[in-house]
This record gives C-alpha cells, structure tokens and sequence, in this order.
C-alpha cells in the first residue's frame, strides 16, 4: 500500500512490517469454501480454545503442587506443554514441520548431524514472525521465553513525513530490481532506543505479546538482566533480537540485547534457528503475523489460518552447534570487518541467521516497528 511505503526499508526495498496478501488472481473457489471454512474454523479454535484453558488449569495450577520437588515438576509440565503444544499446531493446520539441520560452509560426503540439545542456561536465538515458533519452541524444549524491556522510545520525529531515508541499512544498494525501490515521501530515522533489561514471561503471555514491540521501563519496572536470567534458569532462555515480529520477508536489525558477551561465546552454549513461512495462497494465508489484533490477539490471526483447508507449511532450520558463536573454532573475524560493535554477538546472530534462512536484511529495527504501528493504528481510526 502505498500510504505504508515510507515504511520500505530502502536498502532493499522489503516493506517488512505489512501482512503478505495472496498474488492477484482468480478467488472463485476460495470464496465458495469460505462459507464451509468459517464452520470448520469455529470447530477447531473452539478446540484450541479449550486446549489453552486445559493448559492454563494443568501446568499453570495443579503442577504447581510438584515445585518441592524441581525435577518431577520440570518432567510433568514438560510433557504436558509438548502434547497440548503440538496439538493446538496440528488443528491449526501443521500436520508435518520439517526440521533441517544446517551448515554454513558446504562439504564434501555427508555429514553426520550434530547433537542440537540445549541445556538450562543456553540461549536459543531464532527470527519471529509469528507465535508459530512459539508453540513449535515449546514443543520441543519447553524453554524460558523472555521478553525485551526498552528505554523510552520518542516516536514523534519518525511520524512525521521527511526527506530524510533510514540510512543504515545492510542490505544491497545497487540502484536496479528491489533495491531501486522508492517511495514519493520518507521519513526520518527512528530513534533507537537501549534494551534495558527482559520479563521472563510464561508460554501463554508470550503468545499474546505476538505484534507488540517492548515495553518501556517506565511503564514496566519489574525487569532483569540477561545474565540474572539465564544463571538461574533451569530450562533453555529463548531470546528474540529483533524484539517484535516481522510479516517474515526480510530479517529485522536486531537490537544490542547481548551487549557485555565476548565472541566465541565461553559462558554458555548458543543455539541459532530460523523460520521460513511460504507465501499465501487464496487458499492458504499467511502464517506470520507482524501487526497484533487490538483485542484478543492473536485469536483473529488463529482463526484466519483454522478456516484454511490446505496444509499449512512451514520450514526450520537449525545452524549446527560447531559453527555457533559459542563454538571454540568460531572465527568473529568472519563476521565482523572493522568498526566498533556495540553488540558483537548479536552482530554475528543476525548475519548467521540471515544466512542459514537466505534472508535480506534490513535497516528496520522494533523501533520503527513501533513508529509503523502507531501509524498504522491512526489509519484506521481515520
């Protein structure tokens, strides 16, 4: 759309913050499903629905009587997060996730997969686009997920219509194909702002937070840092760099969530992951979700994607632990060429990610995601 456009990234042209939408195209069918869709729809997110309350009754009450006793506490909440978990995924529509182990560097012959097991403490570190990842991370790992806690971020200088681009941007500049995409009016930069701390939060809050960018430490005063996190966790800490969502196109600037952490990382074991969703069909929407429902997110998205008959796919991939950051051969000569870094790890996260995914980066961080989102919100008032 073009009222959105002075939200492009301008080094690559990828507008990362609006809902995918179907290629143009003949609808005929998918309008005369969509009555029996809305039926089938109702069905299953009643299901879901009544997955979630099993979940909140089960893990979030009466195992809650097993915490004297850590680790038959850990086991029993386990299992029943990754039954109810990869249920809630298959009425959604996922009944296969293919997970691919992968390398940076090709190799001669095949090669054997390397364990990819993390223990309390380490980080896993994936892009988001959606609360997909979110069930799928549970599922497999039952982890602590956090979430960022930011300083003030002051949204009226970005709002306002400017001459001036976002100007850093690690995307190509060539002049031709995407990349030479302008709009008639851009905007200034977004002022960044510092990740002050992060929330622990529980599956479900984590979910709900689908879309939203970080709150701000005037407004949440009960934060800790990183550290004092994971030293105590006794489950994996997944931590989310880009701190909202993407619509899953391009890859956002990952903010300085591991400032203090030397590379190779010697502390704590790194797990990097990536997500890929396909782009809709008429029949098939979007997985990703990049802007959160104002009430009840992010039920509407569910319910969009339970009304589809297709199966919905996606794709994961897992960089192999000998090529992390928290490998003893990782090379941070390899990724980073000159400069002061502020965030090394988080510098090294992104480009592995981008790469092991293909994906573009851009010069958009969660703070003009906030800017887009204010936007966006006034439009539609409007």
């Amino acid at each position: 759309m073009e009222k959105f456009s002075a939200f492009r990234d301008p080094g690559t042209g990828i507008q990362p913050f609006l809902t995918p939408v179907p290629p143009v195209g003949s609808n005929i069918l998918a309008n005369v499903l969509l009555p029996f869709g809305y039926v089938v729809g109702i069905l299953r997110i009643t299901l879901i629905l009544a997955l979630a309350a099993i979940y909140a009754i089960l893990v979030q009450g009466v195992c809650l009587i097993l915490t004297p006793v850590p680790p038959l506490y850990r086991a029993v909440s386990y299992v029943i997060t990754a039954l109810l978990a990869r249920l809630v995924l298959l009425l959604v529509g996922l009944w296969w996730i293919p997970v691919e182990q992968v390398t940076r560097k090709r190799a001669r012959g095949s090669k054997l997969s390397e364990s990819w097991n993390p223990k309390a403490g380490d980080l896993i570190v994936p892009n988001w686009a959606s609360w997909i990842e979110i069930l799928w991370l549970a599922f497999r790992f039952d982890p602590i997920f956090t979430l960022p806690v930011s300083s003030p971020v002051d949204l009226t200088t970005s709002t306002s219509q400017s001459s001036t681009p976002v100007t850093s941007t690690p995307g190509r500049r060539t002049g031709t194909g995407s990349a030479a995409i302008s709009s008639p009016s851009t905007r200034k930069a977004t002022p960044r702002a510092s990740i002050v701390g992060f929330r622990p939060v529980s599956l479900l809050s984590m979910i709900l937070a689908t879309g939203n960018v970080p709150l701000d430490s005037e407004s949440c005063k009960d934060y800790l840092s990183l550290e004092e996190i994971r030293s105590k966790a006794d489950r994996p800490v997944v931590v989310f760099p880009e701190c909202t969502t993407s619509n899953g196109r391009g890859l956002l600037r990952f903010a300085d969530v591991f400032k203090g952490v030397d590379v190779p990382v010697k502390k704590f074991k790194v797990f990097l992951m990536c997500v890929r969703y396909d782009p809709p069909t008429a029949l098939a929407p979007t997985l990703s979700q990049s802007i959160p429902s104002s009430t009840l997110n992010p039920l509407m998205h569910i319910f969009k994607l339970t009304t589809s008959f297709l199966p919905l796919t996606l794709s994961i991939r897992l960089l192999a632990p000998s090529e992390s950051p928290s490998s003893g051969s990782f090379l941070l000569s390899d990724f980073l060429t000159g400069g002061h870094y502020e965030d090394p790890l988080s510098e090294c996260c992104a480009a592995l990610i981008a790469q092991i995914g293909k994906f573009k980066r851009t010069g958009l961080g969660w703070e003009d995601k906030a800017a887009f989102l204010e936007f966006y919100r006034d439009k539609k008032r409007s």
